[in-house]
């Protein structure tokens, strides 16, 4: 007992010595020793040894501190790289928060069980790899929040992760996890997401009441709150009594197949004919088995059903579509739509989808019955769907009056006007409303729309717009997506292979752009990683060297007394595609200064604005009024 006490006391004095030196050291020359480890920190560039991280009003980037002492790094989307430097973190004696969310460190994720002390630890959005060892979070008994989504790592969730006493928040999804889910005892658990992995096996009763978009992207996963287990799966004894019994079946088939050879053979001998009615059973079974395929199960829901996601609509079946007089009406990127006008009236659009096999049957089903239940006036319905594994079918109202990109970029017949600036503010005010409907229904979507452009912005007989293709992103194939939807076009991705909640908003300033300027964003049509730069470049460049009437469309020339709402927009549309993702608007934001627009121009604003004829020739804005970051 005296030896034990001895160890414990001789511990003691070792932690007390290595924190009064500790506290000896600077905590500026610590910060400075630890952004050695860093690559590409030119965003540190402000620490250095001759100030203090945690001066009132003069902090260093990313350092937050508490009672003058370092409590949190926030070093988020700073282009980071290199080794983390866990040895000088230690001697950070406060530290309870580390973010590096939206960097680029790669390789295993460092050993930071080594801070026990810490709180929150947010590594989302980067390239860390490999298997986490089991014990990866052992002692970490203050953790609370776990961040480690959008990254590589494979292997089994660590059951020291599962076994945080404090743990809030979980996040891993979009990884390679496998294996089963460990039991997660924590009655205080309020955010746990692991979708797209690969995980497996019963989902553990301790998270039946998570939302279920927190598991889909694993297809073999069940269990509330997913689709139940398999009647498969029973308890070993039953399993060993199955089997006991097929091998006693199995006995019995091959002694009566013994027997009966035997039969016929004696009945050979004498000259008897083999059995008409054998083989006729035969000749039966053969087309029996050719019908329902090599796995000898037919799946009715599978082969030529339409599954209808909403129930204010007249149900018609495939076979009806299929004898409709039928239009192509283009190939997009994800396949070709096609319009069919049914006997009894209405018209639908059936869009043909080959790269959709991300989610499993009953999630896919799952998430298309919730685009179902959406209702807004400016969204496309979902009306119905057809399901195979190779491709995906779906159905949803005819709109009449094509898509905006046909309107602001086809040639038109002479004397046909195009869209002025109040058909245009309409569509923008409307569209807005559709994305914030969107940003309320699917909360947990990171990317609620996800590939919106001009082409997905379709327009009816009074042109009122409605939205198409939204919320495709959780079942479209991964690496299509990201050669193909808008959002993989956002400076973010590019930069830093990740998407956020402002990406959707990223989209709609380059909508605005388009819209205001008449000119189509190329690179939308470029496959692979690429921001859309061109032409928030060119508007950038227009707004900074000389304001002419070239930055707006021409067809918008005759409206009056309505350019200071049309500047507004365009700087509106700026803000919301600021590459700087902490300057960047959120929707809130660009929604709110959206619905202040108006058609005309207050007194005070008119004010403002020569009136020589042309009323874009005078330079309406200065460069403080566009003081917007373009990455060249």
């Amino acid at each position: 007992m005296a030896c034990k006490e001895t160890t414990w006391l001789l511990s003691l004095i070792l932690m007390l010595l290595c924190i009064m030196v500790s506290a000896d050291t600077p905590e500026s020359t610590i910060l400075v020793k630890f952004k050695a480890s860093l690559y590409n920190a030119s965003a540190l560039r402000d620490w250095n040894e001759s100030s203090d991280p945690c001066s009132d009003g003069n902090g260093w980037t990313g350092v937050k501190c508490f009672e003058g002492k370092v409590w949190t790094l926030q070093l988020e989307n700073m282009g980071l790289a290199g080794q983390i430097d866990i040895e000088s973190l230690k001697e950070l004696q406060m530290l309870r928060t580390i973010s590096i969310m939206g960097n680029s460190f790669g390789g295993p994720m460092p050993a930071f069980k080594r801070l026990a002390a810490l709180k929150s630890l947010y590594l989302s959005n980067n390239r860390f790899s490999g298997e986490l060892p089991d014990d990866a979070f052992a002692h970490m008994n203050w953790l609370k929040k776990v961040y480690l989504a959008q990254n590589e790592f494979t292997g089994k969730i660590p059951k020291s992760l599962a076994k945080l006493p404090k743990l809030l928040e979980v996040l891993l999804e979009n990884n390679n996890f496998e294996g089963k889910i460990p039991n997660f005892p924590q009655n205080e658990l309020q955010k746990v997401n692991m979708s797209n992995n690969a995980l497996e096996g019963r989902i553990p009763a301790s998270l039946s009441k998570m939302d279920r978009s927190s598991f889909i992207g694993n297809e073999d996963l069940c269990g509330l709150p997913l689709v139940p287990c398999k009647e498969s799966e029973k308890p070993s004894i039953l399993i060993i009594a199955l089997v006991v019994g097929g091998v006693v079946v199995l006995a019995a088939i091959i002694l009566a197949v013994f027997l009966i050879r035997r039969q016929k053979g004696k009945a050979s001998k004498l000259g008897q004919p083999s059995s008409a009615k054998a083989h006729k059973e035969a000749a039966v079974y053969e087309a029996e088995h050719k019908e329902v395929g090599s796995t000898g199960v037919y799946k009715k829901g599978e082969q030529g059903q339409l599954y209808f996601v909403r129930n204010d609509r007249e149900r018609f079946e495939l076979q009806d579509l299929l004898r409709a007089s039928a239009e192509v009406l283009g190939s997009g990127s994800f396949g070709s739509s096609y319009k069919a006008v049914l006997l009894s009236g209405p018209a639908m659009v059936v869009k043909r989808f080959k790269q959709m096999n991300r989610l499993g049957s009953g999630d896919f089903h799952e998430h298309m019955r919730r685009l179902g239940r959406l209702s807004h006036p400016n969204l496309l319905s979902l009306v119905a769907l057809y399901y195979k594994k190779e491709e995906k079918l779906l159905v949803s109202d005819f709109v009449p009056n094509g898509s905006l990109a046909s309107h602001l970029h086809s040639k038109r017949a002479p004397g046909q006007p195009g869209l002025d600036w109040p058909i245009r503010l309409k569509i923008i005010q409307k569209v807005a409303h559709a994305l914030a409907y969107l940003y309320k229904e699917l909360s947990d979507l990171t990317l609620p729309h996800g590939h919106l452009k001009s082409s997905n912005v379709l327009l009816d007989d009074k042109f009122e717009p409605v939205l198409s293709d939204y919320a495709l992103v959780p079942a479209i194939n991964r690496e299509h997506a990201q050669q193909i939807m808008v959002a993989y076009k956002s400076p973010e991705f590019m930069q830093y292979d990740r998407t956020t909640r402002k990406t959707d908003v990223w989209s709609l300033g380059i909508l605005i752009l388009e819209m205001l300027t008449g000119k189509f964003p190329a690179n939308y049509l470029k496959q692979g990683k690429g921001a859309n730069s061109d032409l928030l470049s060119w508007v950038n460049s227009v707004v900074r060297e000389e304001w002419t009437g070239e930055v707006f469309d021409k067809d918008m020339k005759g409206t009056r007394n309505g350019e200071g709402e049309m500047l507004k927009l365009l700087k509106i549309g700026m803000s919301c595609c600021e590459w700087n993702l902490e300057k960047r608007w959120d929707l809130k934001e660009a929604v709110k200064r959206i619905e202040e627009l108006k058609e005309r121009d207050s007194d005070e604003d008119n004010s403002s604005y020569a009136s020589e004829g042309d009323i874009y020739s005078s330079r309406a804005m200065t460069d403080d009024d566009f003081s917007f970051s373009v990455n060249n």
